[in-house]
């Protein structure tokens, strides 16, 4: 069996989109960068979301996806995809990131991870890949990838092997996570009993299971 392995470190500035005739901000526009890259601050040197609400801090400090999954998307699109195309920090191979266990560990180069959460698309995805139906294509495929905490600051490079520290018993993945929240919604209960799951996501849960008030605004 081959190691898992860290392909690429990808980073993007914010830029300009032009969405439904209006111009918005996205980083999703990422591409690889050579040699050792510092991850410190809870984001990846050179890295920088537009929206620093939803897509950055703690529990979205970087953002990881397999290779093999976006092998998938190539087929699905028919095109060739590359590393970087869904907004990743980090294109692992050899390893099913999708289905990886909220609270898993992980050591890439000099860095320590936390399994945190998966990522719940939005419109960017579809201006990323110039196909509107992209967002909602990418729910349904439950191939969500898994956003990651920083334990322990370091370098991570090309060629760096992804090695598993620990696994919680729960065995609950970002998978499962992301088909509760777009499809299985009677489930939302069990969002709450991962420790390690990130906030909003147990904030969304205790919404639907009127555990609290919906927010204004929705």
């Amino acid at each position: 069996m081959t190691a898992a392995r860290l392909i690429s470190v990808n980073v993007g500035q914010p830029r300009d989109v032009e969405l439904n005739g209006e111009i918005k901000q996205t980083a999703i526009f990422k591409d690889p960068v050579p040699g050792r890259v510092k991850v410190v601050d809870h984001h990846v040197d050179g890295d920088r979301q537009a929206d620093q609400v939803n897509h950055a801090g703690v529990h979205k400090a970087v953002y990881a996806y397999a290779r093999e999954d976006l092998d998938f998307w190539a087929a699905e699109l028919g095109r060739e995809i590359e590393d970087g195309f869904v907004g990743e920090n980090l294109t692992i191979t050899g390893y099913d990131v999708s289905h990886a266990v909220v609270g898993e560990r992980w050591r890439v180069g000099g860095v320590e991870f936390e399994v945190a959460q998966p990522r719940i698309p939005c419109w960017k995805l579809g201006v990323r890949a110039g196909d509107k139906s992209m967002t909602r294509r990418f729910e349904l495929a439950l191939r969500p990838g898994a956003y990651l905490r920083v334990v322990a600051e370091g370098e991570v490079g090309a060629g760096d092997t992804v090695e598993v520290l620990s696994r919680p018993e729960h065995g609950f993945t970002v998978a499962d996570a992301s088909r509760i929240f777009h499809r299985d919604r009677a489930e939302a209960a069990r969002l709450l009993a991962v420790d390690e799951l990130a906030p909003p996501l147990k904030q969304w849960a205790r919404k639907r299971l009127g555990l609290e008030l919906e927010e204004e605004g929705g």
